[in-house]
């Protein structure tokens, strides 16, 4: 069983940064893969990035390659989402995700969630 909490969501303007971090507690967190992803109001949840559970496998969501950066460390038992040249279109619930097999940008293969963190980027 793995618990996940986010934190570090907010209000930015736009072309702003901001980095999300995503504790886990439980059992053998350097053994999931982790991945975000992110919700807005009338979408369907859409994948962000995803990192496997060495670090060494990342992959991300077309919208934000050359933007966003995932990472993890896994003696904190945290990941990270670092987020640059936000946009408006960037609004939305995010949330982190953990699977113990390799990373996956399908939302249906992940078996923890965290209860998500806002963020708002303003024009």
């Amino acid at each position: 069983q793995v618990q996940l909490v986010e934190s570090g969501g907010g209000l930015v303007q736009a072309g702003g940064s901001l980095r999300l971090s995503c504790a886990a507690s439980g059992r053998a967190f350097s053994s999931y893969a982790m991945g975000w992803f992110r919700q807005a109001p009338g979408k369907e949840r859409e994948f962000v990035a995803v990192i496997s559970w060495s670090g060494g496998t990342t992959n991300y969501g077309d919208s934000v390659k050359g933007r966003f950066t995932i990472s993890r460390d896994n003696a904190k038992n945290t990941a990270y989402l670092q987020m640059n040249r936000l946009q408006p279109e960037d609004t939305a619930v995010y949330y982190c995700a953990a699977r113990q097999w390799g990373p996956s940008s399908s939302s249906s293969l992940y078996n923890y969630w965290g209860q998500g963190t806002q963020v708002t980027v303003s024009s």
